[in-house]
């Protein structure tokens, strides 16, 4: 049995998060995925999804998924390196390293194994990686648990990147980086980052979780220059705009090879359904013919932005990607604001500390193509009476 010392310790720290705003809840959702869903018993607009083209929960893929159910079943049965490779999966890689204009593909369960698996399977204890300060806790954590030097440099300040992999004494560097940062909604300088990484010769391994599906025609965040570099990997998460799950990284095929041979978070776990991947096959092609649904997203984010220009009481942080967070900055004011957009039928959330750093509690608002003009109208109007 756990100790009652034990307990009381965790007891005591819950406390400390519940003081300080900080306690985490879940909700239950009711629902299918969507702009209007049920969460919690309540029937709400929800600007909190990461489901930007509205896909989760289309038509178009749940009768892909309903056909593939009838030829592959539900589990795997076994890891990829045994018997759990699918066809469907084998040929939604395919389909995305041509879509992402790599040459290989290599689909993982989730992006969070994904990163464990690209750096713990590029870098080891004598190598450096230089990350910026605002990545995504999944990169964080796959460079401390690599056993390499981890430097992190400023957001988005590659003249203090450049002055560390000057200094640099590593045989093997890698540089990573979100593409469109979470919490901020910026973008990360790709050319610029790439430039570095052949002066210095280090990998350059991208992260577009948010960027995929919506730029560049839906194929993501990289330039032209990145598709052709070698030394660029490719991770694009699959459960956001692409409204599925999983995570697909993209590079030259001995890169993919070697993480085939060597990252464990592939190796040793059991495939994913392989009805997801059939799923995915058909988000692709709805991703490569959505230019309305992406025309839509960015009218709801022009709308949006104008509408919360003159809004006193915050600030929306520069962003012309679906992620739109309004800084009110003390955590308990940004709950506040949340609570009382809920009470209004807006589900927004609170964002604070330590996932943004003190002083910078925010909103997240996530825009989707499913949104209606009217959803977008009733957020912006609801803002302006509580603000």
């Amino acid at each position: 049995m756990v100790s009652s010392a034990a307990l009381n310790r965790l007891e005591l720290g819950l406390a400390a998060r519940r003081a300080d705003q900080l306690e985490r809840r879940r909700s239950v959702l009711d629902s299918a995925q969507g702009a209007h869903i049920r969460v919690d018993g309540q029937a709400v607009i929800s600007f909190c999804s990461n489901d930007y083209l509205g896909l989760a929960a289309d038509p178009v893929l749940v009768a892909a998924a309903h056909r593939a159910l009838d030829d592959c079943g539900l589990g795997a049965g076994a890891a990829h390196l045994i018997t759990g490779h699918h066809r469907y999966h084998h040929d939604f890689e395919t389909a995305f390293a041509h879509f992402v204009g790599k040459p290989a593909a290599l689909l993982f369960s989730t992006g969070y194994l994904a990163n464990l698996g690209v750096v713990s399977a590029l870098v080891k204890r004598h190598s450096e990686i230089f990350a910026d300060r605002l990545n995504h806790a999944s990169l964080v954590d796959a460079a401390q648990l690599s056993g390499a030097t981890l430097t992190r440099y400023r957001h988005l300040d590659l003249a203090q990147l450049e002055s560390q992999l000057a200094k640099s004494r590593a045989s093997d560097k890698l540089i990573v980086s979100d593409l469109v940062f979470s919490m901020d909604g910026d973008c990360a300088p790709v050319d610029a980052l790439l430039d570095l990484a052949e002066r210095y010769d280090a990998w350059l391994h991208l992260d577009d979780a948010h960027g995929f599906g919506v730029l560049n025609d839906g194929r993501g965040g990289l330039t032209p220059r990145a598709r052709a570099s070698d030394r660029v990997i490719y991770l694009a998460t699959l459960g956001k705009a692409a409204g599925v799950a999983g995570a697909a990284v993209a590079a030259h095929p001995v890169v993919i090879d070697w993480l085939v041979n060597t990252a464990r978070p592939y190796v040793y776990t059991t495939a994913s359904p392989p009805v997801l991947a059939a799923s995915l096959i058909e988000s692709l092609r709805q991703i490569e013919v959505g230019s309305a649904r992406r025309a839509r997203l960015a009218a709801h984010v022009t709308r949006l932005r104008a509408g919360l220009s003159d809004l006193q009481g915050g600030h929306l942080l520069p962003s012309s990607t679906p992620i739109q967070p309004w800084v009110v900055g003390e955590n308990a004011d940004a709950v506040r604001l949340s609570r009382a957009l809920l009470a209004r039928g807006l589900l927004v959330p609170a964002i604070r500390t330590p996932t943004v750093p003190a002083g910078t509690a925010r909103l997240r608002i996530t825009l989707s193509a499913a949104h209606s003009d009217a959803d977008v109208m009733h957020l912006i109007e609801a803002l302006h009476e509580l603000a």
